[in-house]
């Protein structure tokens, strides 16, 4: 076995996010859309935090960020941006055939390394699954991925993000960034007043975080301030409204994104047997525990949690660590 030490790095819109093969992993915030003429600061800074490595495995999903007027160009230059960061240490790059091509060929082609991060958790997960029919479900902060495996190989109907979202694979909703207004529709402010964070905070499915400020008006993940922002939505103040209230507006939030997950895995699994088990991973793994407890054909199978499994910084680390560890060991 090949017994490199491997840097695995996942660059999308919103997050980098690094996982070492020896376990160790981290997730930045960093709006790409933004600031990507600091991508390589970033990328050269994450480096240092990370343990020593001397290959770096690369999947992306920055590309799709509106900055860039086409897919293509933002696969070349967050290439460009890892190989200058990446100062000489030979770099491999995950493609939605899933395998690692040599950064000339990803130049060749740049719509092969767009969005193939999922693959790549797919097929590490399947390390966990046996040879019995499996959902992947990974939630991040912005979309939900799922995947049907059989026989621990993932199949998917869909490679390229268009096709993933028609048939279900791709879900556009998370638990972080997702604005509630996307979720509720019409029926309240269309304004980017909170996001589905809040109402998982409100309803205590996530915890609080004091030092999180990575929310719709800058201000703490506190249950305090996220009913504030929920409020908003219906354009009150907190105090309006009796805390019955606000967590019954949460609950709506979160009972429709659930509702609409659960329409994309009937999708997922039409014409397919019926599950055995379901692996979770990402930091919206609430979402996907909300999902199997209320989708018939999910409720009462194997779950088997990678946040259980890895760690907290691993499973939101997931797509890092899956291209580090197939990387070392020659996979797929």
């Amino acid at each position: 076995m090949n017994e490199r030490a491997i840097l695995g790095l996942d660059v999308g819109g919103a997050n980098v996010k690094a996982a070492h093969s020896n376990g160790a992993a981290l997730t930045r915030p960093f709006a790409l859309w933004r600031y990507p003429d600091q991508l390589t600061t970033k990328l050269r800074d994450i480096r240092r935090q990370m343990p020593e490595h001397d290959l770096i495995a690369l999947t992306m999903t920055g590309e799709l960020c509106d900055f860039f007027e086409y897919k293509r160009a933002g696969v070349l230059a967050i290439l460009q941006a890892v190989e200058e960061a990446a100062q000489g240490v030979p770099l491999r790059v995950w493609t939605t055939g899933a395998r690692f091509v040599a950064p000339s060929q990803v130049r060749a082609n740049p719509l092969s390394a767009a969005a193939a991060n999922w693959l790549a958790l797919a097929h590490f997960a399947g390390r966990f699954t046996g040879d019995a029919p499996t959902l992947l479900i990974d939630t991040g902060s912005t979309t939900t991925d799922i995947v049907f495996l059989e026989a621990g190989v993932p199949q998917p109907r869909g490679h390229a993000d268009p096709q993933r979202m028609a048939c279900g694979e791709l879900v556009y909703t998370g638990i972080r960034r997702t604005p509630v207004c996307a979720v509720l529709g019409m029926g309240v402010a269309a304004e980017f007043f909170a996001t589905m964070l809040d109402a998982y905070i409100v309803l205590g499915l996530v915890p609080e975080d004091a030092a999180d400020a990575e929310t719709a008006d800058g201000r703490p993940a506190t249950r305090r301030h996220a009913s504030a922002r929920l409020a908003r939505m219906i354009c009150a103040d907190r105090d309006d409204l009796p805390a019955a209230e606000l967590s019954a507006l949460a609950a709506r939030a979160v009972e429709t994104q659930v509702q609409h997950v659960n329409k994309a895995v009937d999708l997922v699994l039409a014409g397919r047997p019926r599950p055995r088990s379901v692996v979770l991973c990402g930091s919206g793994a609430a979402l996907g525990g909300l999902v199997i407890a209320a989708h018939p054909d999910l409720t009462g199978i194997r779950v088997v949690s990678l946040n259980e499994l890895l760690g907290p910084a691993l499973s939101e680390a997931g797509c890092a660590y899956a291209v580090a560890m197939l990387v070392e060991r020659g996979e797929p």
